[in-house]
């Protein structure tokens, strides 16, 4: 993959200069790995920023803090890394600064995610510097992913779907909701594990399953986003899991939901979950190369509308090294899909203060439709109730 990260970086130079711009300053985690093949696990959130300084003609510069320089060093294809330190004079403002020079020429950054602390220091020490955006350069060279990348999130797609095997296993009456997101996180890390080796590039990957899971039970299945707790599964319950900030690997990150009925279900609930279904299944056989992203969401809608029901909900997102990257499913964006993009597929209803009907599954886009990357059934889901290790 680091041959990958450095091509990718040679064509993203020549679109720097297409674009007349002469610096890029990259700042989010999932551009550094596309870009510099490599990533860490403390960042911005710790104070702590590392960039990738891309000129349209010279070799790109990492800066790093000095405590992540020799693990980065060991990771990524670039040999100019620069370093900082959280305490005297040689801070990033320092390094960032000699990095630039006094004339740095046009710069660009991806405005939607440049932090904060970086932000004000631009506005403090680079006054009358405009800062151009180039998310949509970035943004057109990931949305169609390569075989290599689509390999690994294929693999983590087998992965997702042993977490979700995990999670169906362990539902039953009485089991509190966070058992079901231990065992979510044991099969996954095992999982995970089954790919990776400890040598080379692999040797920095961990195969840890990790992230708050997102699931709900019983009425609360209508909240979409809540975690689980420690309220006990009930007879008849349905239980949600959504695996979109758990599944994950070697910084690809998938879409993943499914809702299972402990025991029994509702006519209602299996109305509105079968609608669900139904919708995100529309929306996967409109998928094909030549049609519009809004025309996917739309699909999905005419089934929704069909049943009676409403949604806020988009049908889909593309996915990648980010959670969200462009285009989306959803009315008004109007990008022609193209064989290679990878999107999450959902269906949902929400009934408030009441129940949901959810699923969702990751695809790639292909010649004449498309293929799941996530495998798990796609029917009414009935545990029986008995859980099992």
């Amino acid at each position: 993959m680091l041959d990958q990260a450095r091509t990718r970086t040679a064509e993203f130079q020549s679109r720097l200069k297409d674009c007349e711009i002469d610096t890029a300053i990259i700042t989010d985690e999932s551009s550094i790995a596309y870009l510099g093949g490599f990533w860490g696990y403390l960042s911005i959130e710790f104070g702590r920023p590392t960039f990738l300084i891309i000129r349209a003609d010279k070799a790109p510069i990492i800066i790093t803090p000095l405590m992540e320089s020799e693990m980065v060093e060991a990771m990524t294809w670039i040999e100019n890394i620069a370093t900082w330190e959280d305490a005297g004079a040689n801070g990033w403002q320092k390094v960032l600064g000699d990095a630039l020079g006094q004339s740095p020429g046009s710069i660009g950054v991806e405005a939607g995610v440049l932090p904060a602390i970086v932000r004000n220091w631009f506005d403090d020490q680079m006054t009358g510097v405009p800062l151009g955006d180039i998310s949509a350069v970035l943004g057109d060279m990931r949305m169609i992913k390569s075989p290599e990348e689509i390999a690994i999130m294929r693999e983590a797609g087998d992965i997702a779907a042993a977490m979700m095997t995990a999670a169906g296993n362990s539902l039953a009456q009485g089991v509190p909701e966070y058992e079901s997101a231990l065992a979510v996180i044991n099969a996954g890390t095992r999982k995970a594990a089954g790919f990776l080796t400890a040598k080379g590039l692999e040797a920095f990957i961990s195969p840890m399953i990790h992230n708050l899971q997102i699931m709900q039970s019983g009425r609360d299945t209508s909240m979409v986003h809540r975690r689980a707790n420690v309220r006990e599964y009930e007879k008849g319950d349905p239980v949600y899991f959504c695996f979109c900030n758990l599944a994950q690997f070697k910084q690809y990150k998938l879409g993943f939901d499914r809702m299972f009925f402990i025991a029994r279900a509702s006519d209602e609930a299996i109305a509105v979950q079968q609608a669900a279904i139904d919708a995100q299944q529309a929306a996967v056989a409109a998928i094909r190369p030549g049609v519009s992203a809004e025309s996917i969401a739309a699909a999905a809608d005419e089934i929704y509308q069909q049943r009676g029901y409403t949604t806020g909900y988009r049908t889909g997102r593309s996915i990648g090294m980010s959670y969200l990257e462009a285009p989306e499913l959803k009315a008004g964006d109007k990008t022609i899909l193209r064989a290679g993009m990878t999107f999450a597929v959902d269906g949902g209803i929400s009934v408030d203060g009441k129940l949901g009907g959810r699923i969702g599954d990751s695809i790639v886009v292909t010649e004449t439709g498309a293929e799941y990357i996530t495998h798990y059934d796609r029917t009414i889901l009935i545990a029986d109730g008995t859980a099992s290790c």
